[in-house]
């Protein structure tokens, strides 16, 4: 078993790009066959799952990254960053193709009603099909968002646990410290509460990183719900200012 300081690194790093390869694949595939309704959907929720594993992994690469020597630490933190890319990306892949397929199944909902209703003179059929399909996705779309801040207050509230618990443990480890350091033959136990304050400290630090990265995160979801909702609220005031005009 390699036990050198960077094999965590090495490990997470090789489980991220796997990930990556299965993610660009799952797009392109999609893509190249052309895939419709809940068989692109479903490509695409399997697509986002996998990119918040990725995340996870960064998010893991950037706690190791501080076990590193100094001497060696710029070429891995150059390595971290082009994950980062790669992971910001892919995201921006994902929410373009959610928005093409929120498009086109409007667009396939327009026309589907435009031959159903040939007979109707005045195509309120049509208009109405149009309607109801933008209301729909409109909704899943608040949905989505209303999902993820529920998400995101829930990590934000186990995050201030964890970290309170960790502040905790770090104010009874100085207790302790300043209680044997009053005895002078007690120097080794002094020495080991002193690894403890220090352990505490970059569990502390690696915890904040963690919700900062899980905060970070629900701001990315909640920007492309805001988008996808955005454009859904447009395309619907096109078709409306169409049958108006």
């Amino acid at each position: 078993m390699d036990t050198s300081p960077t094999a965590l690194f090495d490990s997470y790093e090789q489980d991220f790009k796997q990930l990556i390869l299965s993610i660009e694949e799952k797009l392109q595939f999609g893509e190249g066959k052309d895939e419709r309704g809940e068989d692109r959907k479903a490509s695409l929720r399997r697509v986002e799952m996998e990119l918040d594993e990725a995340d996870e992994m960064v998010s893991q690469l950037d706690i190791e990254i501080q076990s590193i020597p100094q001497n060696v630490r710029s070429h891995y933190h150059t390595r971290l960053r082009e994950a980062k890319a790669q992971l910001s990306k892919f995201k921006k892949a994902l929410a373009d193709a959610r928005s093409s397929l929120a498009r086109a199944d409007l667009l396939s909902s327009s026309k589907r009603g435009q031959y159903a209703s040939s007979d109707d003179p005045y195509g309120s059929s049509s208009d109405r099909t149009r309607l109801l399909s933008g209301t729909a996705l409109l909704e899943n779309g608040t949905k989505r968002l209303e999902e993820s801040q529920r998400m995101a207050l829930e990590t934000e509230n186990q995050g201030a646990e964890i970290l309170t618990n960790l502040r905790q443990q770090r104010e009874q480890i100085e207790n302790s410290r300043d209680t044997v350091s009053l005895f002078a033959d007690s120097v080794s136990t002094v020495a080991n509460l002193e690894m403890q304050l220090v352990r505490a400290d970059l569990a502390i630090d690696r915890a904040s990183t963690t919700l900062k990265q899980m905060v970070r995160r629900m701001y990315q979801q909640r920007a492309i719900t805001y988008s996808i909702i955005a454009v859904l609220i447009i395309l619907i005031v096109v078709i409306i200012w169409e049958k108006l005009s």
